[in-house]
C-alpha cells in the first residue's frame, strides 16, 4: 500500500474528490467541514465519507434549497455513535453498492439529483431507508433556527394562543 492510500483503497486525492463533488472536503481523519466552511463536524464511529454520505441522503429525502447543509448535518448527528455505526455504515455501503449498479462510482459520485432519488427509491421500503427517513422528520424539523426559513413562529399557546396571534392574518386568501 503506497503512502497516499487509505486502507479502503481509495486513494487521498479520490477521496478529497468524491467528497468535494457533493459539496463537503474531508479534512482529516474523522473531521469534515464544508468547502464554504459553514459547517464543520468532528465525527468519532463513522468515517467522513460515510458522514458525508449520510447528509447527502438526507439533503435528497427532504431536498430544501433555502435550507443549509448545516442544518442536515445537525439532523444526521445523531446517527454518529457506537450503537448505530455498524447499521449505518451498512446501509450507506448498500447505498453506494446500488449506485454502483447503475453504473455511479458511489452515492456521493452520482452527480444528478434525480439519479440519486431513484437510487433512493428503489430501496425505499428497507429499514435503513425509513430509519434515516423518520429521524429526519423531527432531525430536521425539530430545529428552532430552520422554523423561520419555512415562516413558522413557534408555538403560539405561551403568548395567548393562535386565535389572537395570526390566526386570520392571511393575504392571499
Amino acid at each position: 500500500m503506497s503512502k497516499h492510500e487509505t486502507p479502503r483503497g481509495l486513494t487521498r486525492r479520490q477521496l478529497l474528490a468524491r467528497a468535494s463533488a457533493a459539496g463537503a472536503f474531508v479534512v482529516g481523519a474523522g473531521f469534515i467541514a464544508a468547502p464554504n466552511a459553514a459547517w464543520a463536524i468532528e465525527t468519532t464511529h463513522l468515517d467522513p465519507e460515510t458522514f458525508a454520505t449520510l447528509v447527502q441522503m438526507a439533503r435528497d429525502i427532504y431536498p430544501h434549497d433555502h435550507v443549509a447543509d448545516e442544518y442536515y448535518v445537525v439532523a444526521v448527528r445523531g446517527y454518529d455513535s457506537a450503537e448505530q455505526a455498524a447499521a449505518i455504515t451498512a446501509g450507506i455501503a448498500a447505498l453506494d453498492a446500488a449506485a454502483r449498479g447503475r453504473g455511479f462510482p458511489s452515492y456521493l459520485g452520482t452527480g444528478w439529483e434525480r439519479d440519486r432519488v431513484d437510487i433512493l427509491r428503489a430501496m425505499e421500503d428497507s429499514p435503513f431507508f425509513q430509519q434515516i427517513r423518520g429521524g429526519l422528520v423531527t432531525g430536521l424539523y425539530n430545529q428552532k433556527e430552520v422554523w423561520p426559513l419555512f415562516g413558522y413562529e413557534g408555538e403560539s399557546y405561551s403568548q395567548g394562543g393562535y386565535l389572537y396571534r395570526g390566526f386570520d392574518d392571511i393575504t392571499w386568501l
